[in-house]
């Protein structure tokens, strides 16, 4: 292939635009701040399980309470008919002997109750401060991720305005070169690392840093001047400047 020597040298120039560009999509596809969001996230989801945990140990006891003050309620309800009963005077002594026992044995029911549920109240403090802790944790984790969202999209937008600025300074130096060589260069680009032309600085392949000798050397310098030059070793474009040291 053959194209005049200003156009081999724009090659560089595009090349040089392109691997800014290539750069800039790779930074932003490594950010610090994905791999920070992702493990909040994974945080988040511990989390938002361990609370469900807390939650679900305080509705467990909450249950309890209220199924115990249903039964002290019952039991205080008829404790006060025995009473009622037993100062109607409208008992015998033997029904007002059973009464008494009833009564008395109630009573041991509603406090041995309350008792339970004093012991019930104690953990369900107890459940609600985990509850609380775990929920504090939770929201510091979740605001963490917002913070470290819009960080992350502060830093992408301001990539995505430099890879648009690369992309116009791009679109000129591509129309000024022949077609068939931006074709060829393209195609090697894809396949070379991003890198399809390399300028040859010292008798060497500024691609694969490998130096020109022997024969490779010998045609290189006695190449026309429009003569396009490829790598022996990498195959991409050489393109000759005033330091290739031919």
């Amino acid at each position: 292939m053959k194209a005049p020597a200003a156009d081999q040298l724009r090659l560089l120039d595009l090349q040089a635009v392109d691997l800014s560009i290539d750069q800039l999509a790779h930074k932003k596809r490594t950010l610090p701040e994905h791999a920070e969001i992702e493990k909040t996230a994974a945080s988040l989801a511990e989390l938002r399980d361990e609370l469900a945990g807390a939650e679900s140990v305080v509705e467990g006891l909450d249950r309890k309470i209220r199924g115990l003050e249903n039964e002290v309620e019952q039991v205080r309800a008829r404790a006060e008919r025995d009473t009622q009963r037993m100062q109607s005077g409208a008992v015998g002594a033997k029904e007002l002997e059973r009464l008494q026992h009833e009564v008395d044995s109630l009573g041991a029911r509603q406090s041995a109750l309350e008792d339970d549920e004093l012991v019930l109240m104690e953990e369900r403090e107890n459940a609600d401060s985990v509850r609380s802790g775990v929920q504090d944790r939770f929201d510091a984790a979740n605001e963490g991720l917002a913070a470290l969202e819009v960080r992350r999209d502060a830093i992408e937008n301001e990539i995505d305005a430099d890879v648009a600025a690369r992309t116009a300074e791009r679109e000129p130096i591509a129309a000024s070169i022949p077609e068939d060589l931006r074709a060829l260069y393209e195609k090697l680009r894809a396949s070379s690392g991003g890198i399809g032309a390399a300028a040859l600085r010292a008798r060497r392949c500024g691609g694969c840093r490998i130096e020109l000798y022997g024969t490779a050397l010998q045609e290189a310098r006695a190449a026309d001047e429009d003569e396009v030059l490829r790598c022996e070793e990498c195959r991409r474009i050489l393109v000759r400047t005033g330091e290739s040291g031919l």
